[in-house]
């Protein structure tokens, strides 16, 4: 799929500069990169047109995004939507189980009974997606899971920090999702860490966390090919 097909024209009651930015970064977060036919480069001529805007705030919205890491701006040849190495995927996840071990660990003393029901109704509402085998809607459903156990920690910088990461593990996730039994054995062990939240077990939460988020590694490592370009 095309990083174009996800584009449509930018209403002028936004700020152009701001909303540019945004359309393209959910734009590239919503396709698949690491799919073997994936188009990876980006035509500032053609986003202008698709967006019916000058080229000048494609460019500054290409430049914030390599910034941030999702794009690569190669002289004399192009700009290119970033595709991780395996190196760099697996540091990634490692990073993550670590803070949201931590955040898991915070919640239990400090997530109220209210945050943790409501935590527990929205996984069970989105496991029917699994059921339903919507491996899209359920791998989005996934992350605003991990992104609220962050939230509930108390600590904004935990979770900013997981969150930088989460936007380099949208297209991760997308892939490995449809891989193996990987969505029922999620739903499985989701169910087992809001237990231990619920329980306030500081001890168990925080390993079955990090053990939950370390299979995904483990699933990269032992299955993924080499990526083109690495």
């Amino acid at each position: 799929m095309l990083l174009s097909d996800k584009l449509s024209p930018i209403a002028s009651s936004f700020t152009l500069k701001d909303h540019t930015y945004d359309v393209l970064r959910d734009a590239i977060l919503d396709i698949n990169i690491y799919d073997a036919d994936a188009d990876l480069r980006l035509d500032e001529r053609k986003l202008a047109e698709q967006l019916g805007i000058s080229r000048t705030p494609i460019r500054e919205a290409l430049a914030r995004l390599a910034h941030e890491g999702l794009v690569d701006i190669v002289p004399r040849r192009g700009v290119f939507v970033t595709r991780k190495s395996i190196k760099e995927i697996l540091e990634m996840v490692i990073t993550w189980a670590a803070l949201e071990s931590m955040a898991a660990r915070m919640a239990t003393s400090v997530a109220t009974d209210d945050e943790l029901r409501e935590l527990r109704q929205f996984a069970m509402s989105h496991s029917m997606d699994a059921l339903r085998a919507n491996i899209e809607e359920y791998s989005e459903a996934n992350i605003k899971f991990h992104q609220q156990i962050l939230q509930l920690s108390g600590c904004a910088l935990l979770k900013e920090t997981a969150d930088q990461l989460f936007q380099h593990m949208h297209a991760v996730r997308k892939r490995t999702m449809g891989e193996g039994n990987r969505v029922e054995r999620s739903v499985v062990d989701h169910v087992e860490i809001l237990d231990a939240l619920e329980a306030r077990d500081a001890d168990l939460a925080s390993r079955l966390v990090r053990e939950h988020t370390m299979k995904l590694h483990d699933h990269i490592r032992e299955t993924w090919q080499r990526l083109d370009g690495v």
